[in-house]
């Protein structure tokens, strides 16, 4: 019986000292890692692609190799796709320049299917300094097929 007694007590006050004010959600800010922009706005295709999942390969210094995949959103089949792309980290301003730049070429690309694709380019960093891939941002321009 004592024990009970002493156990309520401790709850209660347990109890009591708990907040049961609602915490404030905790702003979420932009979703702007990994996000793609098609700077050819006007190519019927841009607004239908999606490029994704960036891998980061040093072949030696000032050589970089990057794996990534290109998704088509589209109903419609694409053929012989090429592109400018280039990478910047996410926190890099408008005028900043791409660590990377490259043209790479999508033989064909089905109806909401996703394909590899790879690209070279040189660049003056080493691999450790470049961003995650979570803190690129990639930009394209679609060289072919011509609208």
């Amino acid at each position: 019986m004592k024990r009970t007694m002493l156990i309520v007590p401790a709850l209660l006050m347990a109890a009591g000292c708990s907040s049961d004010k609602p915490q404030p959600a905790q702003k979420a800010g932009p979703a702007t890692a990994g996000v793609m922009m098609a700077e050819n706005r006007k190519h019927p295709l841009a607004k239908y692609l999606e490029l994704a999942g960036f891998r980061l390969l040093e072949q030696g210094q000032g050589k970089l190799t990057v794996k990534f995949g290109v998704v088509n959103h589209s109903d419609a089949d694409v053929a012989d796709l090429g592109m400018k792309v280039s990478l910047k980290p996410v926190t890099a301003k408008p005028e900043d320049p791409p660590f990377c730049t490259f043209s790479t070429k999508v033989a064909s690309l089905g109806p909401q299917e996703i394909a590899a694709a790879t690209g070279e380019c040189a660049t003056t960093l080493r691999v450790y300094e470049l961003p995650d891939w979570q803190f690129i941002r990639a930009s394209f321009e679609i060289t072919s097929p011509t609208p």
